[in-house]
């Protein structure tokens, strides 16, 4: 039996194609317009063709014929667009400039038509421009006939150690009525902050941080549990894994800090000078005290027993270890994406990390790779059935904010049978 195939557009490092990957799909194609994204692909992924390009100047229908391909027959298309801004006043939606990436992930749709697409992205797309973003991308995938869900996903919930929120679209074209893959761990308490698996649980084998760049660090434990044998993969030493030099200011913020605390916990001297300029122009600035919100919060000292806090592109300044006294190594951040320790980044620091931060982590897209690909078949044709909105879960808490109630009638009005949608007004 064939594998299923999967082209991935706004690929990155390639974290939702080693999830799909790793699920037994084929990744046929991946392409990004970041170079030191695309070069770390093509380490970790040598027998997929992976380019360097903006989406707006690829020829899809030339694209299908290069990869042998008819319209309609590719499985899944999977990635999304990164957010380039949300406003569109004065301007109709599908014209305005910062939607422009948006749109061409649509045309790459509507020319190849794969019989499935994932596309994930941050949370701020659920209330960006008072739903309008929302509500007009779903009316352009149900006008090309497909039918979509829109979800929270809390990845703690799928075996990731991290608090991470980010919205899913999926759609189909074969008429399945689907509905999201359970959750595999239990995650509880305010903003989900509670999960069976922990931060040190998923990095506590790691050795002792190296004290010199690009050094190479050997384990020094034999992995002791299936989470350990599946994160070392092949790898008998490990890379990225540096902790550096702390200036005397530095470590005395950090030895400040307790688990849980942020910059804010601090005192007033030890505070960062930019913290201290930020909290006080938000004070200054007028809004009101319940719209302003706090001020950065800096460094913040993870917590031992609980997921991580989202891993971003600013992790390995800001996230401080539970138990050690410096921050997360670039490794560590890693894991907590749940990349393999024998998966390689290239690039400097800074690169590495923003990679690492942007990406799918790869157990989340597994999870959902697996249960497209068990549950619902792929070998159907495209049916004529028309686009429908199934189904959408804007949060899981128990009260909506009045942003997320805008965004709530208007995908309701979504599924209103006797809308006609516009594909691009």
């Amino acid at each position: 039996m064939s594998m299923q195939k999967a082209i991935s557009l706004f690929s990155g490092a390639g974290g939702c194609s080693l999830g799909f990957h790793n699920a037994g799909y084929e990744i046929i194609y991946a392409t990004d317009i970041n170079r030191h994204a695309v070069n770390t692909y093509k380490k970790n992924f040598p027998n997929t063709l992976c380019e360097q390009h903006n989406i707006v100047d690829i020829d899809f229908t030339a694209l299908l014929r290069r990869l042998e391909l008819e319209k309609g027959e590719l499985d899944i298309i999977i990635g999304g667009p990164p957010c380039q801004g949300f406003s569109t006043a004065g301007l109709r939606f599908w014209d305005d400039p910062r939607n422009e990436l948006l749109k061409h992930y649509v045309r790459a749709l509507e020319t190849i038509r794969p019989k499935w697409f994932l596309m994930e992205n941050v949370e701020g797309l659920l209330t960006a421009d008072k739903g309008t973003y929302l509500y007009e991308i779903s009316q352009a995938f149900i006008k090309l006939g497909y039918k979509i869900r829109i979800d929270k996903v809390y990845a703690q919930e799928y075996g990731v150690p991290q608090r991470r929120k980010r919205v899913f679209i999926i759609g189909n074209q074969i008429g399945a009525d689907f509905e999201l893959p359970p959750t595999k761990h239990h995650a509880s308490g305010a903003i989900f902050r509670k999960a069976d698996f922990t931060l040190m649980e998923a990095v506590q084998m790691l050795p002792q941080a190296a004290s010199v760049p690009n050094e190479f660090v050997k384990y020094t434990k034999p992995a002791s549990s299936h989470w350990e044998r599946m994160i070392r993969g092949t790898a008998v030493s490990i890379t990225d894994h540096f902790a550096p030099p702390l200036s005397e200011i530095q470590m005395a913020r950090i030895k400040a800090l307790r688990q849980g605390q942020t910059m804010k916990d601090l005192p007033k001297a030890l505070q960062h000078n930019s913290f201290t300029r930020r909290a006080k122009r938000r004070v200054m600035d007028g809004i009101p005290t319940e719209k302003r919100g706090g001020a950065p919060s800096g460094l913040k000292r993870l917590f031992s027993d609980e997921p991580s806090l989202t891993i971003t592109g600013a992790a390995t300044r800001e996230l401080i270890h539970p138990l050690e006294n410096r921050p997360l190594t670039i490794r560590e951040c890693a894991r907590l994406q749940t990349f393999p320790d024998d998966f390689q980044f290239t690039g400097t620091a800074s690169q590495k990390i923003q990679q690492i931060g942007n990406a799918i982590p790869p157990a989340l897209a597994q999870v959902f790779a697996l249960h497209i690909k068990q549950k619902y078949a792929f070998n159907k044709s495209i049916n004529q059935e028309k686009g429908k909105l199934l189904g959408f879960t804007l949060t899981k808490a128990n009260a909506m904010s009045p942003a997320l109630q805008k965004t709530y009638q208007k995908l309701l009005s979504l599924q209103n049978p006797y809308i006609q949608p516009s594909l691009f007004g």
